[in-house]
């Protein structure tokens, strides 16, 4: 499987925090696992054929803590636009714990219903092209927000994330100076998650992001690098995260791979 990462163009950088596309021409019938990143998506994702007979799918990702899971086949495509953790509130207009759990199909909603953007992402002939309607497609949500981006959830979600969550809350609670209750609400709405669990997220992504590049002698140097108490304590947060283990994730990656 073919796997690139895009950093966003700098029009759409205040809303997507990475690109990532995924492309096999001759997949088996699998499972393609979206593991929890701690951030939300938008995601053109097509499979069965790589022309406009293909079964395509433009879905919004809420936050997630067990994986979604997509069924592919044959050709696979996937562009995914990871957004800030904050921003899902102002380019759609609802509270983030709406979509929390859940996939939302974009291709009904206004403006990806108006243009008929999964059509037009159906019958793009080149990934330039694709990545070029996805970009536009965030600029006109973008272009629509009647809200000021909050401030203080963006400054918090920042500190947590380059901590990699091993940063204290109520530290943070203190430094902008509101309740234990405005904070939980904060992120309830702007998040769509608790500020703990919001926390293991990036914790767990750090750890999961050192098992990818596959630069360790062993599992418990990821664990005491990640701030985890032993080896045993990652195999338990990576199952809650994953649904398997460390190793059969290593290996399922591997097949995938080959």
């Amino acid at each position: 499987m073919k796997v690139q990462s895009f950093q966003p163009h700098m029009s759409i950088a205040g809303y997507v925090d990475s690109i990532v596309v995924l492309e096999d021409e001759n997949l088996d019938d699998c499972i393609i696992p979206l593991i929890a990143k701690g951030l939300p998506s938008i995601a053109f994702q097509l499979t069965g054929s790589s022309n406009n007979n293909g079964n395509a799918h433009l879905v919004l990702y809420g936050q997630n803590r067990k994986p979604f899971e997509f069924y592919a086949s044959k050709h696979l495509t996937i562009i995914a636009y990871f957004l800030h953790p904050h921003i899902l509130r102002n380019l759609f207009g609802f509270d983030a714990h709406e979509a929390t759990e859940l996939s939302v199909d974009l291709s009904y909603t206004q403006p990806a219903k108006d243009i008929n953007l999964k059509e037009q992402l159906l019958n793009a002939t080149s990934l330039e092209s694709r990545l070029q309607l996805m970009n536009n497609y965030v600029l006109d949500l973008s272009g629509r927000i009647t809200a000021d981006i909050n401030k203080n959830i963006a400054f918090a979600t920042d500190v947590i994330q380059k901590n990699k969550g091993l940063v204290s809350l109520k530290t943070i609670q203190d430094e902008l100076n509101v309740t234990e209750r405005t904070f939980q609400r904060m992120f309830e709405q702007h998040i769509g998650l608790s500020p703990k669990t919001f926390s293991k997220i990036c914790q767990f992504n750090s750890a999961f992001q050192q098992l990818e590049l596959g630069t360790f002698s062993k599992l418990g140097d990821i664990a005491y690098q990640s701030g985890y108490a032993d080896q045993s304590h990652l195999i338990r947060v990576f199952k809650e995260f994953t649904n398997i283990s460390p190793r059969e994730y290593l290996k399922q990656s591997a097949d995938f791979r080959d």
